[in-house]
């Protein structure tokens, strides 16, 4: 079968930014915690493909190192989010009508009136900014999300014949819903994962912008864009790099997503 030209395009720019961040933990061109103030802020050469910041430092190892941050983060709070958020939803989804669903449904709710900023804030007023506290409040936004998502599919599903076959067979919603449903919403989920991806990338960039996420010395592409913002006038490649691979990798993911979905969706393959 073939592979739509977004998946192909979209899977391509992700695996790259994926692959400069692994190549980060054996190899960068320079050490991104070693400082030359006799070399801030030059521009690309042959020396420093992409110029270097006000510290001296190269910005393509810095945003090498900077990948695997923000997909760290992005991954793990992804994770956090299926974890949680896929058996509140098929829970939600085998207690249709209750108040179960109303109780789970209503506490999405409430998380969702706290932005991931916001989460991050009191997160860190207690802990401290760290990438940890980042990967939590972005997780914590992620899970009434996936947990919405698989409701939405499951409920679905229910009124079809093969669970009510299920059901005569004498298995109870719990099994139904993992043998049954989950495989059958699967397509739901990893188009899901790949929107929430991107936009963990995003959300750890904005906090890392305001000092909530990854600390120094670790870097961040969030906080390289917040270190440029006074220099862009003397030195625009600080921000214009940071800022290109951040729409880059966003780009990649939201042109896989849309990929996947094409790919997976029987109603749509029938219609190519």
């Amino acid at each position: 079968m073939k592979l739509p030209a977004t998946l192909i395009l979209g899977a391509a720019l992700s695996a790259a930014f994926v692959l400069l961040g692994l190549i980060s933990f054996v190899w960068t061109p320079y050490d991104v915690t070693v400082l030359n103030v006799a070399g801030r802020m030059q521009g690309p050469s042959a020396d420093h493909l992409l110029g270097t910041d006000h510290f001296g430092r190269d910005i393509l190892s810095m945003i090498m190192v900077g990948a695997r941050t923000s997909i760290g983060v992005a991954l793990v709070s992804v994770g956090i989010g299926m974890a949680f958020g896929v058996p509140l939803g098929l829970f939600a989804a085998a207690n249709r009508g209750g108040w179960v669903d109303e109780v789970i449904m209503r506490g999405n709710d409430m998380v969702f009136a706290f932005p991931p900023l916001v989460l991050a804030i009191l997160i860190t007023a207690n802990f401290g900014p760290s990438a940890v506290n980042a990967i939590l409040a972005i997780g914590i936004f992620n899970i009434p999300v996936f947990a919405r998502v698989t409701r939405g599919g499951a409920l679905s599903l229910w009124t079809l014949d093969f669970v009510m076959a299920a059901r005569v067979a004498g298995k109870g919603p719990g099994r139904i819903s993992a043998e049954h449903i989950l495989p059958n919403i699967l397509n739901l989920l990893i188009v899901q994962g790949t929107i929430q991806f991107s936009v963990g990338i995003i959300f750890e960039a904005a906090l890392s912008y305001v000092g909530l996420g990854a600390q120094p010395p670790v870097p961040s592409w969030g906080r390289m864009l917040a270190d440029s913002q006074t220099m862009i006038g003397l030195a625009p490649h600080m921000a214009i790099f940071p800022g290109l691979a951040i729409v880059l990798m966003v780009l990649g993911l939201n042109l896989m997503g849309d990929g996947l979905r094409d790919h997976l969706d029987p109603r749509l393959r029938r219609m190519r």
